[in-house]
């Protein structure tokens, strides 16, 4: 009997890169057919509160709030070094002026804004915008300054913002670790069994990606956001690697590292519960 899976990601270029072998029928998973719904991250963020996808992309920060429903897997995650968020501003602007000020985030549940919690918790002005529309708010003088992930790392300069801060640095800094950026979770409730079998059916769908590039790049190209094919390429190369085929030991230490911060500041509570399929 074929079971049907729910999978979300989102339509940025690595994820997409990743997951569309497992998607349109080039790599298979013994028993298990998936269908695919493609949202930004911050969708995925509050569908997996919901309870709503059975296997999906999230945030680590939502990640949190979510280990009593699902868990993580060790492949498809976006995580390593030089490719934290971004914080930009307009020139002239000083790293002083952001408390006095505005910064807009992309959502609530964002490792970004996870990480601008733990560097500054006194930050409190921090309105909520989709990630494409944050560098024109900034730009526009709407807010003080804007926290930015995705391709934004490669375009900002096209709006004539100036990096003040990289909080991917800082993380690498203060803790000697790659920073995690976003996971793949699965239910609980679908079983150890299937959710290796997810697990390594994501891995191979990235080994077919890789062998495959043009085909499996032009279906990026449907989802990316007005996006040349350099920067596209520049964003799978900074955000698929390693870590994307298996978190391995330094992946896992960074996460609980990042869990564990917030866990100490209160932002999302500890819990009893194994953070892998196999615990």
């Amino acid at each position: 009997m074929n079971t049907t899976l729910t999978i979300g990601y989102s339509p940025c270029p690595n994820d997409t890169f990743i997951f569309y072998a497992l998607t349109h029928g080039r790599v298979q998973v013994q028993g298990i057919s998936f269908r695919e719904q493609l949202e930004d991250v911050e969708t995925l963020n509050q569908m997996a509160l919901e309870g709503s996808l059975d296997i999906t992309k999230i945030s680590y920060h939502a990640l949190g709030h979510l280990r009593e429903k699902y868990v993580l897997l060790r492949s498809g995650s976006a995580l390593g070094r030089g490719c934290g968020p971004l914080i930009v501003a307009k020139p002239g602007t000083s790293i002083a002026d952001l408390g006095k000020g505005s910064i807009a985030i992309p959502g609530r549940l964002t490792t970004a804004f996870l990480l601008l919690r733990i560097f500054d918790p006194a930050i409190r002005n921090t309105p909520v915008m989709t990630f494409d529309r944050i560098m024109n708010a900034v730009s526009r003088g709407e807010v003080t300054a804007g926290l930015i992930i995705h391709e934004s790392r490669f375009t900002y300069p096209r709006y004539n913002l100036e990096k003040l801060i990289d909080l991917g640095e800082w993380w690498e800094q203060y803790t000697g670790l790659p920073i995690p950026l976003g996971g793949i979770l699965g239910k609980r409730t679908l079983g150890r069994d299937v959710l290796l079998r997810v697990e390594e059916g994501i891995r191979q769908s990235l080994r077919y990606a890789q062998q495959h590039t043009t085909e499996v790049m032009a279906y990026c190209k449907q989802h990316s956001q007005e996006m040349d094919e350099n920067v596209m390429k520049e964003h799978i190369g900074l955000y698929v690697n390693d870590f994307s085929l298996d978190l391995g030991e330094e992946g896992l230490a960074a996460v609980r590292r990042l869990l564990d911060e917030a866990q100490a500041r209160g932002i999302f509570p500890r819990s009893a519960k194994g953070l892998l399929a196999e615990e």
